[in-house]
């Protein structure tokens, strides 16, 4: 067996593998089940798990890297930007660097950040959605920031978008897909195949940015455990 992993009996009719914050394999499985039907199971399930235990380490690497200390770098619209201490009394960020008061601590940093990002997403967002308001010639309701953590935005049956501040760390062109992502659903609340061609028609390369999005949410898991 190439990896170890932990076996835990419950009165369930049903067998799961998860990989653990601390890269621990826990097989969850029947009473009954018998020691080889796991030691199968886990076998059948190595690429799985090598991908998802791959995963893990990178984001306790990016983890044990990342910092919200001045020299620190962060993300906006997919580059990397470093943090310095300034002799403004706000936070903000001018385009080249992100900047927090000289006199700021840890807290006061996280907190300063998050208003920045929050400021940043407003006035970005907003605009692409306008902007491309205009060329699928529909209109939401209302446009709104959140602080959502695993949802990139969403569409209420008022037609009313909301979108999570964490998107602006993405690239334009994530940005962009979520944006269209989200009014596309103001013509079809759904995913049906005539979603998908709205979706297509606006953006022909939409798969490739949903690869990219993917690829994003791996890389902001820090973002969001730091700033929750």
């Amino acid at each position: 067996m190439k990896y170890d992993y932990n076996i835990l009996r419950s009165d369930r009719k049903t067998v799961s593998i998860a990989i653990k914050d601390d890269c621990r394999i826990e097989v969850r499985a029947p009473l009954k089940m018998s020691d080889r039907e796991i030691e199968k199971l886990v076998l059948s399930k190595e690429k799985w798990i090598e991908k998802h235990l791959k995963d893990k380490l990178e984001s306790r690497r990016q983890s044990d890297n990342f910092s919200l200390d001045i020299g620190g770098d962060l993300m906006f619209r997919g580059k990397v930007y470093q943090l310095y201490k300034s002799e403004y009394s706000t936070a903000g960020f001018d385009g080249e660097k992100f900047y927090v008061p000289e006199f700021a601590d840890s807290e006061i940093i996280r907190e300063s950040l998050i208003k920045v990002y929050k400021k940043l997403a407003e006035k970005l967002i907003k605009q692409r959605v306008r902007e491309y308001s205009k060329i699928m010639a529909l209109s939401p309701s209302n446009v709104k920031i959140n602080s959502a953590k695993t949802r990139w935005g969403s569409c209420s049956g008022k037609n009313s978008l909301n979108f999570s501040l964490y998107l602006v760390l993405g690239s334009d062109e994530i940005i962009d897909y979520v944006v269209v992502h989200e009014l596309a659903h103001i013509k079809e609340h759904n995913h049906s195949n005539r979603f998908w061609a709205v979706v297509e028609s606006v953006l022909p390369d939409y798969r490739k940015r949903q690869k990219e999005l993917i690829a994003l949410q791996k890389r902001i898991g820090v973002y969001v455990k730091y700033f929750s």
